[in-house]
């Protein structure tokens, strides 16, 4: 975002981001993605002026995509070049470079999706709703209805379905419920939140 918003092809302009990370779906699947506020402008680069945003649009999507493609595969390579990935299990064979680098390379080529809005409730409406995910891993006590001999029990929602239809039930086995709330657990030192 800061990269793009820079560029005077673009917005020209210093932005401000709060980025909230945010690794879970409702089934407490692995979905990780970031939801950010940013300001509908920026300070210019001589820093005397506020450059807004063109109305409902503040930087293109599809080349925010391919900039962020681009830097998470960059530094994923470095991360395994350095030896510092670890590999389990049937993906043991990705500690080798060119099983690691083939295995990326139909992600190379897929388009990653930057989705962005205006705040149609305003900003208050954005802030209570990023609010929510700050400071709780993967589902609230609210959403757990029971614990037995069955599993874990819960409710989510099914956002392939419309209505009333989307509030399903789930029971997970205990070591499978865990396994898919230890997902969300983030490593010591990695922070939720960026300023």
């Amino acid at each position: 975002m800061l990269t793009i918003a820079a560029d005077p092809k673009h917005l020209g302009a210093r932005i401000g981001i709060t980025a909230v990370l945010h690794t879970w779906g409702s089934a407490l699947t692995h979905h990780p993605h970031i939801h950010m506020i940013v300001p509908g402008g920026g300070i210019s680069r001589d820093g005397t002026r506020w450059i807004s945003a063109r109305p409902a649009f503040l930087l293109p999507v599809r080349v925010l995509g391919a900039l962020f493609r681009r830097l998470f595969l960059t530094r994923l390579r470095a991360l395994h070049d350095a030896g510092k990935l670890a590999f389990f299990g049937s993906l043991t064979h990705l500690a080798e470079r060119r099983a690691f680098l083939r295995h990326l390379s139909p992600v190379r080529k897929k388009r990653w999706v930057v989705y962005a809005k205006p705040p149609f409730a305003g900003p208050e409406a954005v802030l209570a709703y990023l609010s929510r995910y700050t400071h709780r891993v993967a589902i609230s006590s609210s959403r757990l209805l029971r614990f037995d001999e069955a599993g874990v029990t819960f409710r989510y929602k099914d956002y392939r379905k419309a209505g009333a239809g989307r509030q399903q039930v789930m029971t997970l086995a205990a070591d499978e419920f865990i396994r898919r709330f230890l997902l969300h657990a983030l490593p010591r030192g990695f922070h939720r939140i960026r300023h």
